[in-house]
């Protein structure tokens, strides 16, 4: 039976979801994201030099996972970012490798980082719960989560837009009044699209952005928002289906959370960041990771040292 183009376009969703690969060493390249990219080659990433005498004095975050393994909390469907590979396990994307950076300077090497899937409703409280000593995962700094923990960062700044068909007419946030709209449950961008100046007719809050994509393309919703960062992955996997519109209306600055109140660690954690960034790993993650998407690497923010 031929298949519907919708059905068609849903079917290579699921597929290239259950199909994206891993590296086999930490910062090798990404293959799905070479595939998101049209069979692009990513640029090799050499492995993070390990910092085995690292040592953050009064941390009591550190002090418990000295000489042994650090847990970090990240996303696992976000191609480009923060991806699983079903198969294998293995994790790769742009925050990952931020991921991977700041574990070696702090002393622990990919075979002592144990990953962590973590929704976005439940981030404040597995950090503070101990659950994850860091996440990583398009995670924005605001004030209202500084209430119940600190940041690293920022490291990346992006914008939230929307993710639409190919042929769909909506070119901004000004075209989604009575319109149906997706995004993860306890998300920012999730709160911010409820908001009456942009009339959407139904806000649907889902576990995932995956699913989201998912509803898009089956016609239960009309867009998908969140960060820009997010949607090229998704539209990059579904070239000529799917589209990013291109018209960001907010500014997301992505952090590293960890424990409130533990200075040290954020120092370090802090200086981690700077130092990749000045060494030239920053960018060679960015264009091994969302730079397949075509999209050149934005402007490398300030640290926020509060």
């Amino acid at each position: 039976m031929k298949l519907s183009k919708t059905a068609s376009v849903a079917a290579a969703v699921v597929a290239l979801a259950l199909s994206a690969t891993a590296c086999g060493k930490s910062g090798s390249p990404n293959d799905d994201a070479d595939k998101a990219s049209g069979g692009k080659s990513a640029p090799a990433l050499a492995p993070y030099k390990v910092n085995t005498s690292a040592d953050v004095k009064d941390s009591p975050v550190f002090s418990k996972i000295k000489g042994k393994k650090i847990t970090i909390g990240t996303k696992a469907d976000q191609p480009g970012l923060g991806f699983e590979n079903p198969t294998t396990k293995k994790r790769t994307g742009f925050d990952v490798e931020i991921a991977r950076m700041i574990a070696a300077d702090l002393g622990f090497d990919e075979d002592h980082i144990t990953w962590k899937t973590v929704p976005s409703e439940a981030r404040e409280t597995q950090i503070a719960s101990g659950g994850v000593d860091l996440y990583v995962g398009t995670y924005t700094i605001n004030d209202e989560r500084k209430k119940q923990i600190d940041f690293g960062g920022p490291y990346y700044i992006a914008g939230q837009d929307l993710l639409v068909k190919a042929d769909s007419k909506i070119a901004g946030p000004e075209d989604l009044k009575g319109k149906k709209v997706c995004s993860a449950t306890g998300s920012t961008p999730l709160q911010r699209i409820k908001e009456p100046k942009y009339g959407v007719g139904e806000v649907k809050a889902q576990q995932t952005y995956q699913v989201c994509v998912q509803d898009l393309v089956n016609g239960s919703v009309d867009a998908v928002t969140t960060d820009d960062s997010i949607l090229k992955g998704y539209a990059a996997q579904n070239k000529g289906a799917l589209k990013v519109v291109g018209k960001t209306f907010s500014k997301e600055p992505y952090g590293v959370g960890l424990k409130k109140g533990d200075k040290a660690l954020r120092e370090a954690v802090n200086n981690a960041i700077k130092a990749h960034e000045d060494n030239g790993d920053w960018k060679k993650a960015y264009d091994a990771t969302l730079g397949l998407s075509g999209a050149a690497a934005p402007s490398i923010p300030e640290i926020d040292r509060y």
